[in-house]
């Protein structure tokens, strides 16, 4: 395992980081116990859950973990998430300080600690002014139930606002974001990326596989069925499959990740993790595993590193197509002086 530090924090984390979402849901209790015991046997110290993780349950299974393994919550890096409604209450949701102040005690009660080591805006709050959000956020850490603050699916503009605004008001910094970032989803580069590289920010990415896509399970002719996300949702599955099936872009993705994988002797998950690890900005790629089996083929890209040719292969390959303006040629060439 290979460490990096938190955004522009002090504090190490693990470059693989155990999502959770899987947790009381795909993966039962037991498992989950598992997949938390060989993380850490493979080194990694950084967890991520969210309070709407199968309603609270995920949450309260990281902390009768915890609960069971005395010294393990000195051991290991906590973020969790609040946002989205809890509740059937008009405040029983957003970034608001109701419903936050709220959302992070029955966190804090769920996994078991009396803080937290990150927590997160699960994502935008169009209703909450941002600087309510970003001050409850300083008075979490102020109050010692957070450590840092964190965003989740934020917009370039949303995050610079975020980031601008706690240097202006001398608030806690925004030391992270949780984007989708993947070969196949790779909008984030247009702007995001650049925020956080210029902000000190630590990138979060999830569904770091596609959902499955470049684990290698679908083909183009082949309907998904049995166990896997599209194949037991078959009315969401085909839909979403007949999207993505459809899109040339795909498939060369998933060619040049089984072509990397083939001449590595890897697995294409170990591959496509490989990539996203070594991309600019990223702290730590989070890991969805539904079995233990699939976190340790997942956990076996801890240290792989892909070389210049392999890297070129796929990033060219999965390039995301854009208009000319103002992403394209023609918008970065009106960006940038030549002298």
């Amino acid at each position: 395992m290979e460490y990096r530090t938190l955004g522009g924090t002090g504090t190490v984390v693990s470059t693989l980081c155990l999502g959770t979402m899987t947790f009381g849901n795909e993966s039962t209790e037991e498992v989950s116990h598992a997949q938390l015991d060989r993380f850490v046997e493979a080194g990694g110290n950084f967890l991520d859950t969210a309070n709407v993780y199968s309603r609270g349950v995920s949450e309260e299974i990281v902390g009768r973990w915890l609960a069971a393994r005395p010294g393990m919550r000195d051991q290991v890096v906590v973020a969790t998430k609040g946002r989205f409604p809890m509740g059937d209450g008009k405040n029983d949701l957003g970034l608001s300080r109701v419903n936050l102040t709220r959302a992070l005690d029955a966190s804090l009660r769920r996994l078991g600690v009396e803080a937290v080591d990150l927590y997160q805006a699960h994502a935008f709050d169009a209703l909450t002014p941002l600087e309510e959000t970003l001050r409850f956020f300083d008075d979490a850490v102020r109050a010692g139930k957070i450590r840092y603050a964190g965003v989740s699916n934020f917009l370039g503009w949303q995050l610079q606002k975020a980031a601008l605004l706690t240097d202006f008001l001398r608030l806690t910094p925004i030391v992270t974001l949780q984007p989708q970032y993947n070969l196949l989803v790779r909008d984030i580069e247009f702007e995001l990326v650049d925020v956080c590289r210029n902000e000190n920010i630590g990138i979060l990415p999830w569904s770091p596989l596609g959902g499955g896509w470049l684990t290698g399970k679908y083909s183009r002719d082949t309907l998904p069925t049995g166990a896997t996300r599209l194949g037991e949702d078959p009315e969401r599955g085909m839909e979403r499959y007949a999207q993505r099936n459809a899109e040339e872009r795909t498939w060369r993705v998933v060619d040049a990740v089984r072509t990397v994988a083939e001449q590595r002797g890897a697995s294409m998950a170990q591959v496509a993790l490989a990539w996203l690890n070594d991309r600019p900005a990223v702290t730590s790629v989070i890991l969805g595993a539904r079995t233990v089996a699939q976190l340790d083929d997942n956990l076996a890209a801890a240290g792989l590193h892909l070389t210049e040719k392999e890297t070129e292969l796929l990033t060219d390959a999965s390039a995301p197509i854009v208009a000319d303006y103002p992403y394209g040629t023609g918008g970065r060439n009106q960006r940038s002086r030549t002298i």
